[in-house]
């Protein structure tokens, strides 16, 4: 008995989940780049400024990830 495999080519669909992987990398480099702002805008502050807001310099990386990735 032999078997066959079949394969179906997807034609558009192939180029429809290139052009999402591409979109979801896209949004992953402007998550991140959202991150790295929101992290260095924090980490500029003066202890005293951070003590203002109620911010302790070692939760900043939390901070900045719940603000980007949790919103």
């Amino acid at each position: 008995m032999a078997h066959t495999a079949t394969a179906h080519h997807g034609g558009i669909n192939l180029i429809t989940r290139a052009t999402d992987f591409v979109a979801r990398i896209k949004e992953a480099y402007t998550l991140r780049a959202e991150y790295n702002r929101t992290f260095s805008e924090l980490q500029g502050l003066t202890d005293r400024e951070l003590n203002d807001i109620g911010v302790r310099r070692c939760d900043i990386k939390d901070i900045a990830h719940d603000h980007v990735y949790c919103a």
